[in-house]
């Protein structure tokens, strides 16, 4: 996957299209990415304790990856990710500009 943990994505479909956000993890085997105030759900919470009350709470759900294009940290453009290999080691490249990720 070529979307990792702490990226800057934008979402490019759905209801929330043209939100930016950070990853916050990244679920390889499901293909998913969880992005900060994107998707979000309300999950009802129950009292636990004796005079504590119930509340809703707002929380991001996974989000497909296809449904996210990463933002280049140089460029600042949505761009698609490439991989380059230097020294025996593998890196991300912006496709527009060139430069590492």
């Amino acid at each position: 996957m070529k979307i990792l943990k702490g990226d800057t994505v934008v979402v490019i479909s759905g209801k929330y299209r043209g939100k930016i956000g950070k990853v916050l993890k990244s679920f390889p085997r499901e293909r998913k990415v969880l992005v900060e105030g994107v998707n979000l759900i309300k999950k009802h919470l129950r009292p636990r304790r004796e005079g504590e009350k119930g509340q809703i709470i707002e929380m991001p759900s996974p989000l497909d990856v296809s449904k996210v294009k990463l933002i280049c940290p140089k460029c600042g453009k949505s761009t698609r990710v490439g991989y380059k290999i230097e020294e025996k080691r593998k890196f991300r490249i912006c496709k527009k500009c060139g430069a590492k990720i």
